[in-house]
């Protein structure tokens, strides 16, 4: 029998489940199936057989510290496994959404990687739909907030509000305690609301009257934004646009694309997509062991100099620094980018079945964790100069390991 054929009372393949239990996971249980906190008897009931069977075997084990985490071992059945699970999500989003390959990849490469993303393009190319595809291919809770620039902070995370039957202010949580939160047009919003969001995204919390209250595990922001118009936006400061992972630019379909695309929706008979995860969905234990699986590949050191000298490079520094590369960068990738890179890249390696990164992992997304990342100067923008062609440039100049 296959390693993904054996599979656990919950649906989680059995390989994976106990890389899970390798990796000390104790947080999975803590959510309920809608991504609210849990009750004790809740978590009671989700807990798995095989999980009850796990007990310290010495004292020695017992006076262990709660937060220490067993190395996960990336077998090949654990690697097979995960690939497995990556496929579905990316079948799911391929059902529903017709070209934009990239953009696919960039979900589901963030998803894995357990970070952020930003989608920017004109209206109608799909970035809403990409995001409710990728919340209904995991069975956690998705929740969509349309930013407008009245919107508040307390209309996103929550408020207190004053309970007559126990005389008491009670917390309400608000709708970014969901898995997966998308904020349609986040450039609407103003510049108090989008400090909130990304204090959410920072933290992986939110304060209501004085009390931290922790989001749902996993926690994931699909932003997007409209490039065209101006009136009534807020421009990211760049300080909070570094907070997402990538920054994804899509375009028109081909003409090819677009007639496959209505005839999808011509078949479909409906112009919406279904709003609930179905029961063909990862659940959020596979997702959790995924995301932990993909920290635990293994980066060399050449990988990781190679990573940091092309972020010192887009600063004007680096082993081969680009002439006149200041007259058009006046602000470099910030460390946070080394880190994205490297997770992008054991991501990426993750789901080719790899437990090791190789330079075509870091490079498969330097666009997208770069671009929002280089600040150019003026003049670089009156000429014509994207971030784009200066990533291009600085990848050129550093060399591959």
């Amino acid at each position: 029998m296959s390693a993904l054929s054996d599979n656990s009372s919950d649906g989680m393949p059995a390989n994976l489940q106990n890389a899970d239990l390798q990796n000390g996971n104790r947080r999975s249980g803590e959510y309920s199936s809608d991504g609210y906190p849990a009750s004790a008897t809740d978590r009671a009931s989700q807990t798995s057989p095989l999980r009850q069977q796990i007990r310290p075997q010495s004292a020695q084990q017992v006076r262990q510290p709660q937060n220490r985490r067993a190395q996960i071992t990336l077998t090949p059945d654990v690697l097979k496994a995960c690939a497995q699970i990556t496929g579905r999500i990316r079948t799911h989003l391929s059902q529903g959404l017709i070209g934009q390959e990239h953009l696919r990849e960039s979900l589901i490469t963030a998803l894995t990687a357990g970070g952020h993303i930003l989608i920017e393009s004109v209206p109608g190319l799909a970035k809403t739909t990409a995001s409710q595809l990728l919340a209904t291919a995991v069975s956690g809770s998705f929740r969509r907030i349309q930013c407008t620039p009245d919107l508040m902070p307390s209309d996103l995370t929550g408020t207190e509000i004053f309970d007559f039957s126990t005389q008491k202010m009670t917390a309400q949580i608000g709708p970014i305690h969901a898995n997966f939160v998308l904020l349609d047009e986040i450039n609407r919003s103003g510049a108090k609301t989008q400090s909130a969001m990304l204090e959410a995204m920072a933290e992986g919390a939110t304060t209501i009257g004085g009390k931290r209250i922790e989001l749902p595990k996993p926690f994931m922001v699909i932003a997007t934004q409209n490039p065209i118009e101006e009136e009534g936006t807020y421009n990211l400061p760049e300080a909070q646009a570094d907070r997402f992972m990538m920054k994804t630019v899509i375009t028109y379909p081909s003409h090819e694309q677009e007639v496959e695309m209505l005839s999808l929706i011509t078949q479909r008979k409906a112009d919406f997509l279904p709003s609930t995860a179905s029961e063909a969905s990862v659940p959020l234990k596979d997702l959790q062991t995924l995301q932990a699986c993909a920290k635990a590949v293994h980066v060399s050191k050449p990988i990781a100099d190679y990573v940091v000298s092309i972020v010192e490079t887009s600063r004007g520094k680096g082993p081969k620094p680009i002439p006149g590369l200041k007259n058009l960068v006046r602000l470099g990738a910030s460390p946070r980018a080394s880190i994205a890179l490297i997770r992008a890249g054991q991501a990426q390696a993750l789901m080719k079945g790899r437990d090791y990164v190789i330079p075509e992992d870091i490079r498969a997304f330097m666009h997208d964790i770069l671009r929002h990342r280089i600040l150019l100067t003026f003049e670089a923008a009156a000429d014509g100069i994207t971030a784009d062609r200066v990533t291009d440039a600085v990848v050129k100049a550093v060399p591959v390991p």
